[in-house]
């Protein structure tokens, strides 16, 4: 009798703390990212971020952050250049002692930062959420998703696709009849022509824009080196420009100025004015991010219907 008293006693004592234990476990939070698994024993509370993107879909889904890095950043971010947010690096370099004294609960990396993915992963949790070139609208949800799930935000993440997606079905509605689009990237009085596929092919491949051209190549991160020679015989319906030294705050001559001579003016874009200078920052800096994306199809969206 003694020993079943026992057994019982033993059994309801193991299944006590089973059950004060299981919430804890249950706050385990494993996180799939692009360079592997992370697990989080609960929500984290101190996030250094190194990534623009992840910093604007944080922003977005009112999540707090506690270290970014020194960067120029988009008027809507430009909050997290001030002194409130420690500044932990740059976007390729981290600083390794301000990271360490800060001690986060994770560290996000991605896009110009996830070179240093091992490193930082050292030192605290750490996670990649770069986007997929080829996949990217697809990869940005799911990183908001991540993010959503991550910091108990599942119905900010939800609202925040839902307008991105209403975004992009307009985008393809106003692009559908517009005509064949050329993309440049023009820095330091050069030019590059980025198609379908490349790192800005977001505008042909989710944005609907035909592309001028189908034979750029889709290996250099830094597109295609073009002349204005190329432009007029690709003769374009529409010019879409990113200035890149504005979008990094370099002096220099704007892409308007640089654009306008005889060659690109003899282009039906430029004579119909039909030549789009889209948000340097939101290209070049951001890409990614649920906020910016969303505003840029809606910059190219109202281009195209001339509004």
């Amino acid at each position: 009798m003694t020993t079943r008293r026992t057994f019982f006693a033993a059994t309801l004592t193991g299944a006590l703390a089973f059950a004060f234990a299981s919430p804890v476990l249950a706050q385990e939070i494993t996180i799939e990212h692009a360079q592997g698994t992370t697990k989080l024993a609960a929500t984290p509370k101190k996030v250094l971020v190194f990534d623009v993107a992840s910093i604007d879909n944080l922003d977005a889904l009112g999540v707090e952050v506690q270290g970014v890095p020194t960067a120029t950043l988009p008027a809507h971010l430009k909050k997290y250049e001030g002194a409130d947010y420690p500044k932990i690096g740059s976007l390729f370099e981290p600083d390794f002692e301000a990271v360490n004294t800060a001690a986060p609960d994770l560290i996000i990396v991605g896009g110009r930062s996830r070179a240093k993915y091992a490193d930082l992963a050292k030192l605290a949790p750490t996670i990649d959420l770069s986007t997929d070139q080829k996949d990217f609208v697809n990869s940005v949800r799911k990183n908001v998703e991540t993010l959503g799930r991550l910091f108990g935000k599942d119905a900010q993440a939800k609202a925040q696709i839902a307008e991105l997606d209403a975004a992009l079905a307009d985008v393809k509605e106003a692009s559908s009849k517009a005509g064949k689009g050329l993309l440049l990237l023009t820095t330091g009085g050069k030019m590059s022509a980025y198609g379908p596929g490349s790192r800005f092919g977001v505008l042909h491949g989710d944005f609907g824009v035909e592309p001028a051209r189908t034979d750029l190549s889709t290996e250099a991160g830094h597109g295609q080196p073009i002349s204005f020679e190329f432009i007029l015989e690709t003769n374009p319906d529409w010019l879409f420009v990113i200035d890149r030294d504005a979008a990094i705050g370099r002096e220099g001559q704007a892409a308007a100025q640089f654009l306008d001579n005889d060659l690109v003016n003899q282009t039906n874009a430029w004579k119909n004015k039909q030549v789009v200078y889209l948000n340097p920052s939101n290209w070049y800096l951001v890409g990614g991010g649920v906020s910016a994306l969303k505003a840029d199809a809606e910059q190219v969206a109202k281009a195209l219907r001339k509004q």
